[in-house]
Parts: structure tokens; C-alpha cells; sequence
């Protein structure tokens, strides 16, 4: 399984985030990548779409956006694994920066999927997104590290 991450907004190698994002990239089998867009280059969010849809080539893509559907853990490793079936990879996951992501972003999406009402720092979400990532792999490798 290919996935991206593809986010605006930077993550400092010396912050907890970068530590946890990089304790569950570490576990991976699957083939995980990250994309950082920097917001600082691309302060005007039209840019920053720009530049969010030039890394958008071939497979499925799931843009996180509070309009988007809640799953539970074991709906979104459903979800991934009949994205696998139908090999549609890469999956590229889509984090907006501090004023979300454009009309043209969303439309572009195969996916809206949300982590909830509330309003979650890029940097939470990533590792928010890659914890359910690596849960995923292991409930469908089925290994007892989810429980229900």
C-alpha cells in the first residue's frame, strides 16, 4: 500500500510531533511518504491549493475537512483495504493549513473525511492521521493492537 501525506504547514524536528509522527512512521510496512507544504512560501491559500493539487497524480484522494465524514477506526481500515482491492494508490491525505483548503481542493478529493467538529493544529492532525494509519495496517494484518 502507497500513501502520501500531503500538508501545509511545517513540523519541527524538535517538537513532541515530529517525535510521535515519526514513532508511527517508523512501525510502517506500508510504503508512507510526507509532503510538507510551506505556508511561509505560500502565505495566500489559492497558492497553497495550487501547490496541494500539483502533487495530486493518479490514485484516490481523501481531503481531511470538518465537512467531511467521521469514521471509526474500523471504517477506515475498511475504507483502505477496498481502496487496496481496487488499487487505487497512491491514497494521498490532504491537511489544509490554518484557513483549510479551497473549494477546488475539496472538489478534487474523491473523499471528505473528518476527525470531528473541532478545530485540530495541522501538526496534531498529522500524527492524528498516521496513528489511524498504522492501526489500520495492523487490524487488517490482524494483529491485536486495536480492540473493540
Amino acid at each position: 500500500m502507497r500513501i502520501r501525506i500531503i500538508s501545509v504547514g511545517q513540523v519541527k524536528k524538535a517538537s513532541p510531533f515530529y517525535s510521535l509522527f515519526s514513532t508511527y512512521h517508523k512501525r510502517m510496512q506500508w510504503d508512507v511518504d510526507s509532503v510538507e507544504i510551506d505556508a511561509r512560501k505560500f502565505s495566500d491559500q489559492d497558492a497553497q491549493a495550487d501547490k496541494i493539487l500539483e502533487q495530486l497524480q493518479g490514485g484516490y484522494v481523501v481531503a481531511l475537512d470538518e465537512r467531511g465524514k467521521t469514521l471509526g477506526s474500523m471504517e477506515f481500515a475498511d475504507k483502505i483495504s477496498q481502496l487496496q482491492m481496487d488499487n487505487l494508490t497512491p491514497v494521498h491525505f490532504i491537511i489544509g493549513g490554518a484557513d483549510g483548503l479551497t473549494k477546488a481542493v475539496r472538489q478534487r478529493a474523491d473523499f471528505l473525511m473528518s476527525f470531528g467538529k473541532q478545530t485540530w493544529p495541522h501538526q496534531l492532525v498529522r500524527v492524528m492521521l498516521m496513528e489511524q494509519i498504522y492501526r489500520s495496517q495492523q487490524i487488517l494484518a490482524g494483529h491485536p493492537y486495536h480492540r473493540e
